[in-house]
């Protein structure tokens, strides 16, 4: 059961942790106060930790592990796997699959030990309401979660983009479950007019929110801007005013050095995808190491930022960086967290005032806390039936293929 205070710990460090509601109010070493005996969970073997966060992912894609058709012909650019495989399957969402996928893809998530995910969300045939079947499924499981929807005009043209953007208006205004929070999103600026980049822009300061976006992961993100007149999607956003201070700005493969510095200047974060970067071909983004603030994301796979971590090391040595910095990147999701999801942090102990934690041997997380909630013991779901997730998941999974 969850206590209103609680210890977690000594761990194997001889680290502990008091928590009361979902917040941290004191760490430790060595014996326990006494008066905080109450409630007090033994890790004597494990490892506390910080719970990971996910800063940039598509929980829609929860149903690509169930047997996802191959694609024939077999894509051979970016473009193309755009087209050919998760365009088709975003069209082909509705209300029912689209909770089948966000409540398997979540349930994955806290048993990887992930606490906080930022989820970019695209359902061109379900639009209105679609944010909250995810919020409802992330709220259910226990997750802290920052959420938008990627207004677009590749199917629809400018009446679905003004859907999209109408749809973060919505979500943010009426949206009230705790620890949940919304943005202002677009797909990528290829697939939208300037127009809809600047109506963005404005929603953004309207509602003092970021904005949260696809950036050149593609070089041809960045042709289709200069076919437009700009020297990059980067210098598009800011021309229209569309690049508010907290931006999320996913994967920017192909920024070069200044204009990373310039992100770094509107307190913009840019976030590495390693393993959807590597398997999309689509390049390595060098010139992020110019920038203190870069978080890690899966970009839609399996939320297993242990995983992710060592894909991003492993990629990182062959391009001779700094591995140090590159394992910061972890540490800068949690920071991204705090400071768009409004967690309040203390700068010398990082997350550590918020009641997300992971208790973890060799084996993985054994316990996941997630805004003082336990969400994972002894390794199990306590917030849903895993069996019955995975099976609504198969089953939404069968119907998705046969309508995409």
């Amino acid at each position: 059961m969850d206590f209103a205070r609680q210890v977690i710990g000594p761990d194997r460090l001889g680290n502990w942790v008091i928590v009361e509601g979902d917040r941290v109010l004191r760490l430790g070493q060595g014996a326990v106060p006494e008066e905080a005996a109450a409630g007090q969970m033994e890790c004597a073997g494990e490892v506390i930790s910080m719970g990971a966060v996910n800063a940039h992912t598509h929980l829609y894609s929860g149903l690509a592990g169930f047997e996802m058709p191959e694609v024939e012909p077999k894509p051979r650019t970016f473009l193309e796997i755009l087209e050919r495989k998760w365009w088709r399957m975003d069209r082909a969402l509705d209300a029912a699959t689209l909770r089948a996928a966000a409540r398997w893809y979540v349930a994955e998530a806290v048993l990887h030990g992930t606490t906080t995910i930022v989820d970019h969300h695209e359902s061109p045939e379900f639009i209105e309401g679609s944010l909250d079947v995810i919020a409802d499924a992330c709220a259910e499981l226990g997750v802290r979660a920052l959420l938008c929807y990627g207004a677009t005009e590749r199917n629809g043209g400018r009446d679905e983009a003004e859907r999209g953007l109408a749809e973060c208006r919505r979500f943010i205004a009426e949206n009230e479950r705790p620890h949940i929070h919304g943005v202002v999103g677009l797909h990528a600026s290829f697939t939208v007019s300037d127009e809809t980049v600047a109506e963005a822009g404005a929603m953004c300061r309207e509602l003092e929110v970021p904005l949260h976006v696809h950036l050149a992961e593609d070089l041809a993100d960045v042709e289709d801007a200069r076919s437009r007149g700009y020297d990059g999607p980067l210098e598009r956003l800011e021309a229209q005013d569309a690049l508010p201070e907290g931006s999320i700005l996913a994967h920017g493969v192909w920024l070069d050095v200044g204009q990373v510095q310039r992100t770094v200047a509107r307190r913009c974060w840019l976030v590495q995808n390693p393993r959807s970067n590597r398997a999309n071909d689509v390049g390595y983004p060098e010139s992020l190491r110019e920038s203190p603030r870069v978080a890690l994301g899966t970009d839609g796979w399996t939320s297993d930022l242990r995983t992710e971590g060592e894909a991003l090391l492993e990629i990182g040595r062959d391009q001779d960086e700094d591995l140090a910095k590159l394992a910061a990147r972890g540490l800068g999701s949690n920071l991204l967290a705090a400071e768009l999801l409004h967690i309040p942090y203390a700068p010398d102990a990082g997350m550590w005032q918020a009641a997300d934690l992971v208790v973890a041997d060799e084996a993985g997380p054994r316990h996941v806390l997630a805004a003082g909630r336990w969400v994972v013991r002894d390794r199990k779901l306590t917030t849903g039936d895993v069996a019955e997730i995975k099976a609504d998941a198969e089953r939404a999974a069968r119907e998705l293929w046969a309508r995409w």
